[in-house]
């Protein structure tokens, strides 16, 4: 068989259940014998494309709006993604979250991509969003996050200040269009199989070891039905 076992992850920064699923599937890989032998591919995602932040947007009123109910019922969805957070070693703190389109940060990652960069900043940007209240829409921010890991200042500078990479953007969302990606996270392994949603490790464990085992192969990618996992899509995240 080939020598790297290929996991894409369609995601997005705004997406909780993402960054709760990107640990899952690293604590998958610390337990899977080959995990030297699977590469990791990041793939855009935007929940919503159209979405233009107000500097007085803030979470409970969104999502209480979002969904036509009240403030409270917006804070108890919000808890219970916290707690659930808690389970993956994260730490979210939605009341310091700044409301943003994504975008940008996407083409970012574009840009990491070409120096195997992407899974360093992908890392950042969730705990920037989540965790530290940052603005990722900001290029002073987007700026600042991929300088620390390893992106040239005016690399960062010239993609900031143009469209490049809005392309790639808008060909891995049509990608995922087109193998009927509902959500995200979504996991794709070697082109086979395909998982929706942050699934707890030991499935993403039972799937790594099972492309393993079957080797190389070439066929159309299959949705493996296991325990629906968390996920957010264009209509909310659950």
């Amino acid at each position: 068989m080939e020598n790297k076992i290929k996991v894409q992850i369609w995601s997005d920064i705004m997406c909780p259940f993402c960054y709760i699923g990107k640990r899952r599937i690293e604590e998958a890989l610390s337990l899977f014998e080959h995990k030297d032998a699977v590469a990791i591919e990041w793939k855009s995602f935007q929940l919503d494309a159209s979405f233009v932040a107000s500097p007085d947007d803030n979470m409970v009123e969104h999502l209480a709006h979002k969904y036509g109910k009240g403030a409270e019922w917006a804070q108890g969805m919000l808890d219970n993604m916290t707690q659930n957070a808690k389970t993956a070693g994260l730490d979210f703190h939605f009341d310091k979250a700044i409301l943003a389109n994504s975008f940008n940060a996407h083409r970012m990652l574009h840009l990491a991509k070409k120096y195997q960069l992407a899974n360093d900043l992908e890392e950042l940007l969730f705990k920037a969003y989540l965790t530290e209240g940052k603005n990722i829409d900001d290029n002073n921010t987007l700026k600042k996050l991929g300088v620390s890991v390893g992106l040239n200042a005016e690399a960062i500078d010239e993609v900031l200040n143009s469209d490049a990479y809005g392309s790639d953007v808008k060909q891995d969302i049509q990608n995922a269009n087109s193998i009927g990606v509902q959500g995200v996270p979504f996991f794709v392994f070697d082109n086979k199989y395909a998982v929706s949603g942050a699934q707890p490790a030991t499935a993403f464990l039972e799937i790594l070891q099972k492309v393993w085992e079957e080797g190389n192969f070439d066929s159309k990618v299959t949705l493996i039905n296991t325990t629906e996992g968390d996920s957010c899509g264009i209509d909310g995240c659950d």
